[in-house]
């Protein structure tokens, strides 16, 4: 699974009304993700189940601040929404790193299990 197909997976998991209305209600926080490729360079990508449900590039939507940002690597990341990794693993050893409110981080939880669903179709 690439980066950009994971973030693909986590957009159809709140594609429709319903599951954007429940993944708000939810999540109520805007994500973001710092990932670092192999050669160092990191890309920023948010998830706002703040206000509109929508992913996109950057720290945050435009105007707003993330609630909580997470730093990991592009492969953990990308293992992480195919079920391949754990969170709390990845955050024990150092993998992952959250910034800002923790208790938001196990928020996404419920969402990357349904991508999760989604990848695997």
């Amino acid at each position: 699974m690439s980066l950009a197909d994971a973030f693909d997976a986590i957009a159809s998991a709140i594609s429709s009304d319903a599951d954007r209305k429940d993944a708000i209600k939810k999540g109520g926080a805007i994500f973001a993700f710092t990932l670092k490729n192999p050669a160092g360079e990191q890309k920023e990508w948010y998830i706002d189940l703040k206000k509109s449900g929508t992913l996109g590039k950057g720290s945050a939507p435009e105007g707003e601040k993330a609630d909580v940002t997470m730093v990991l690597s592009d492969a953990d990341f990308t293992k992480l929404v195919a079920g391949k990794a754990n969170a709390q693993n990845l955050f024990m050893t150092g993998k992952l790193k959250v910034k800002g409110n923790v208790m938001k981080a196990t928020k996404l939880d419920p969402i990357l299990k349904k991508a999760q669903n989604k990848a695997k179709l």
